[in-house]
């Protein structure tokens, strides 16, 4: 055995059994890596822990959590050379499946043990780390609406829940962007900066696709007019999403920068990485490669024929194996 990791395993996460959950990671990961195990509390955060583990020097942090424990161990990882690996048992999942990590416990473990890491780029929010996003008005009210008394009652449906909610109180606010090269006024419901964000995040999905290695920050404005178009809005950002396409409506805009600062008329809530942490104004900057994480490795998959489910499909094998019969 020659690595070793500490592991940061918050024991409150998500719905299902934690101790369960700890013994299959430790059936999984322990053959071959020697794991440093600490627990969060409502004492001590993840960060915390994480600070702890770089100071104490070792060569690889594993968090298992929701977004906000893997957020905060990974924002102690930031510039260092130490790989972070990531065992997701939230309730969205959203840092994994924005990195296309697994977010199943077995396949998060294997790709920890092959051992292949990737540089991300990572930001600051007003000099809080930020790994995925942060969200101004419609999104960050959300957040706050979705407490941990629903998503444990509903899981990933009290995000919905609280979206729906939240609709029926839809607010615009006047906002100024500013990049490096302009200035941009408008006004909006919701205006989102990702650095790396799901599909599911549709606030987040204005450009054809975010890139988190690309050293730039994506920034989406979401700007109905009535509750009804903020519906349609919605719909056609997830639409888009999972088309990969940008949107192309006129009540949403996207620019792409790696420096913002954002001002709004009023104050508006903000929300990091899914927990709220403030108010505007915001100033987010881009730190290119700023964390190494551990990633599935990726095979060039061959283009299979794909013939199941055709009408009146009929298959004949002109010249079949001994022992088979033409079908």
């Amino acid at each position: 055995m020659n690595r070793s990791a500490c592991l940061i395993f918050n024991p409150v996460a998500g719905q299902g059994n934690p101790e369960q959950e700890l013994l299959e990671i430790r059936s999984l990961l322990e053959p071959t890596i020697d794991l440093d195990i600490h627990f969060t509390t409502e004492e001590v955060d993840a960060d915390q822990l994480a600070n702890a583990a770089v100071q104490r020097g070792v060569n690889e942090i594993i968090a298992s959590g929701g977004d906000g424990t893997l957020s905060a161990a990974a924002t102690a990882v930031i510039n260092t050379n130490i790989s972070f690996g990531i065992i997701s048992r939230g309730t969205a999942n959203a840092f994994a499946t924005a990195l296309g990590i697994p977010d199943t416990i077995d396949a998060a473990c294997q790709t920890i043990l092959q051992g292949v890491t990737r540089d991300i780029d990572v930001a600051y929010c007003n000099d809080r780390p930020l790994i995925l996003l942060a969200g101004i008005g419609f999104e960050a009210e959300t957040v706050e609406k979705a407490n941990r008394e629903a998503k444990n009652r509903f899981g990933i449906i009290a995000y919905i829940l609280a979206g729906i909610q939240q609709l029926r109180e839809l607010q615009s606010f006047d906002v100024e962007i500013e990049t490096d090269e302009k200035i941009i006024k408008t006004t909006a419901a919701a205006v989102t900066v990702a650095n790396a964000a799901p599909p599911t995040s549709v606030l987040a999905q204005g450009p054809a696709g975010i890139i988190y290695n690309d050293g730039l920050l994506d920034v989406t404005i979401v700007a109905p007019v009535s509750k009804a178009g903020a519906i349609a809005a919605t719909y056609h950002l997830f639409q888009s999403a999972s088309a990969g396409n940008a949107a192309e409506r006129d009540d949403i805009g996207y620019l792409r920068a790696n420096h913002f600062k954002i001002t709004t008329d009023p104050v508006q809530k903000v929300v990091l990485d899914g927990e709220l942490v403030g108010t505007t104004p915001i100033e987010v900057k881009c730190v290119p490669a700023g964390l190494k994480v551990f990633v599935p490795t990726v095979e060039e998959a061959e283009l299979a024929e794909k013939l199941e489910g055709l009408p009146n499909l009929v298959i004949e094998l002109k010249n079949p194996p001994a022992g088979e019969t033409a079908e």
